[in-house]
């Protein structure tokens, strides 16, 4: 009984909440096309997808995405293609599920929203 125990603690310990140890977090949002995102071993530079901002909305862009996604934030990180050796991808806050784009359409700052 002990052991049966001490099995199930060990179970939940490895499988209880994985995403958020192993996650991917915010480092950096310097533009639209330079969000620097690290996990455990790497740093990613990655470009938004369908990411079309009108020049005078950028800086309220990048205030309103550093406000909802503050340095650290865990993310989940949906790749769609390279460009100019940059990672194309959709951002998602890990645990409220908001994308960077849909946030930014949804405020009307940016003119077109992704399909999936």
């Amino acid at each position: 009984m002990k052991f049966f125990f001490s099995f199930v603690i060990l179970l939940i310990l490895i499988f209880g909440k994985p995403a958020n140890i192993n996650s991917a977090e915010i480092l950096q949002i310097n533009d639209l096309n330079n969000i620097i995102i690290g996990d455990q071993n790497r740093n990613l530079t990655i470009n938004l997808v369908c990411s079309d901002v009108d020049l005078e909305d950028e800086s309220a862009a990048l205030e309103l995405l550093r406000k909802k996604f503050p340095r650290g934030t865990k993310v989940k990180i949906k790749p769609l293609g390279f460009k100019k050796n940059n990672l194309l991808a959709k951002i998602y806050k890990l645990n409220e599920n908001i994308e960077m784009n849909q946030l930014l359409y949804t405020n009307n700052l940016s003119d077109q929203l992704c399909d999936d």
